[in-house]
């Protein structure tokens, strides 16, 4: 019942969207997925391929709304499942989705460089799926084959593109005030990062890249340009997201993928909201306060949640904390090539057209 309610509610905003199946694709597609604090973003060539990015935790729940959000697609099959990095947020439903769909190809950064034994189970069930597909190994400057869709890896396993994209390559002036933090030794540090282009139109994901990282990005020159939609990193938790970044890319519209009572820490919130530029800060929940957490330098440092770090209530997919019988809501993008693109809210409908550049 609860994955058909799941089910319905994003057949409902497909058919508001005016996506239209049947009529063959004109627009990159694209369903931030529910996964309570993971990551899971489903994207939808107008070829029809696809191509998921991050699946959720390892549980039945994740990989039920990846399923249901495919089939409300009309996506039979994962062409290319992108892993940022090999945590269990971020990767955990594969063994689950695999028993539900076809996943052909995996792109990742390799291998697991933690220790720990629940780190080495989780990333075992992954590897044991992967093994049934094609593996990639995702390196910067490479590119993941989505037809009609250019996807450019611009880091991963701790190492960045070379040569800026097409628009980037400027000094940025936003480094003189970058201060390093402390060096990650987790997987976090070695998330790949990916823009993926659909003629004028550009998106930003970086998985759950850290602030030491992501700094090889962005200075001394930008390397990636500006950009239209920036995936928030590591959830809007503090210890990435920094202004000489975010502010370099000038994002238009910026999608938080945190959860009820994880993200939307208050300097990086902050630092998305105030980015030059910016007309949309969209959240999958509405976050709570909650107090700081007790591992400085690697998680959220400072005061998080609360009513001023929400954006505005018709742009939050969920606003309640999660129970086991209530349906989850995605936010959906829909880009076209001259670079406009609109932005639904699959709870209530609500939903913002961007125009193209001028």
């Amino acid at each position: 019942m609860r994955v058909m309610a799941v089910l319905a509610s994003v057949s409902a905003v497909v058919a508001l969207s005016g996506l239209g199946l049947s009529q063959g694709r004109q627009t990159l597609d694209v369903h931030f997925i529910d996964v309570e604090g993971g990551q899971s973003t489903l994207v939808v060539a107008p070829s029809g391929e696809s191509m998921l990015i991050d699946a959720g935790f390892p549980v039945a729940r994740d990989a039920d709304r990846i399923a249901s959000a495919a089939a409300a697609a009309g996506v039979k099959q994962i062409d290319y499942f992108v892993n940022t990095h090999l945590h269990a947020d971020h990767f955990g439903a594969i063994p689950g989705l695999a028993k539900r769909m076809p996943i052909r190809n995996f792109v990742d950064h390799g291998s697991l460089v933690e220790t720990g034994d629940r780190s080495i189970a989780a990333f075992n069930a992954y590897a044991a799926a992967r093994d049934k597909g094609r593996h990639i190994v995702a390196k910067p400057g490479d590119k993941v084959p989505l037809k009609g869709v250019d996807v450019q890896v611009v880091i991963a396993g701790g190492e960045a593109i070379a040569k800026p994209l097409e628009g980037g390559g400027a000094a940025n002036p936003l480094c003189r005030d970058w201060v390093a933090q402390e060096d990650d030794p987790t997987e976090d540090a070695r998330s790949v990062g990916t823009v993926t282009r659909f003629g004028l139109f550009r998106m930003l994901d970086l998985g759950d890249l850290t602030w030491n990282k992501e700094h090889l990005l962005a200075c001394p020159n930008n390397m990636l340009g500006t950009i239209d939609v920036y995936v928030t990193t590591r959830h809007g938790i503090n210890g990435a997201g920094s202004a000489s970044l975010v502010h370099a890319i000038r994002p238009r519209v910026a999608i938080m993928n945190n959860a009820a009572r994880k993200g939307a820490s208050r300097e990086a919130w902050t630092t998305v909201k105030t980015s030059p530029g910016l007309e949309g800060l969209w959240q999958l929940h509405y976050s709570v306060k909650r107090p700081p957490s007790p591992a400085p330098g690697l998680h959220e440092t400072a005061e998080s949640g609360g009513p001023d770090l929400n954006t505005s209530e018709p742009m939050i997919a969920n606003v309640e904390e999660p129970e086991a019988h209530t349906p989850a809501y995605s936010i959906q993008l829909s880009a076209r090539q001259d670079g406009s693109f609109v932005v639904t809210n699959t709870r209530n409908g609500f939903r913002k057209e961007y125009a193209a550049p001028r």
